[in-house]
């Protein structure tokens, strides 16, 4: 069995890849950055304002590792009381791109703010544009404890 390589989002971006890939990595960049900026204050649903210009926020629909169904407003909610409370990265695997829709693969990694419940988990994220290249929809499949 050969060990399974992960790179950095940042890293992978450079990568010869297609004009959505990069908006879902540079979305990613941007989850980062934002969840980094919450634990120095806090994060409210404006904050997510740069993740916007990528997301048709009328459009959107986000559902989760648990079904759940959210759009913007509910996303923006949910991911600032996440980046409030606590740490978030991913490293790349894998990223695919046909029709409006891109597949991205990451191994990521959290905790609490305080070190505590960290996780490691393998996701699968499918990102899928409008035909102004706008993200509308988000499905999310984790596998590992979270």
């Amino acid at each position: 069995m050969t060990a399974k390589v992960f790179i950095p989002i940042e890293e992978a971006y450079q990568g010869d890849i297609g004009p959505l890939s990069k908006k879902v990595l540079e979305y990613s960049m941007i989850f980062k950055k934002v969840t980094d900026a919450g634990k120095g204050g806090v994060i409210a649903p404006a904050d997510w304002a740069p993740l916007a210009e990528l997301v048709a926020v009328d459009e959107f629909v986000r559902v989760g590792a648990q079904k759940e169904v959210m759009g913007w407003d509910e996303y923006t909610a949910f991911v600032s009381l996440y980046a409030n409370s606590s740490v978030w990265e991913g490293s790349f695997r894998r990223i695919t791109e046909a029709d409006g829709h891109v597949i991205l693969e990451l191994e990521e990694r959290g905790s609490r703010s305080d070190g505590s419940e960290a996780y490691v988990v393998n996701t699968v994220t499918v990102y899928e544009f409008n035909d102004a290249g706008k993200l509308k929809f988000l499905d999310i499949y984790v596998a590992g404890p979270y």
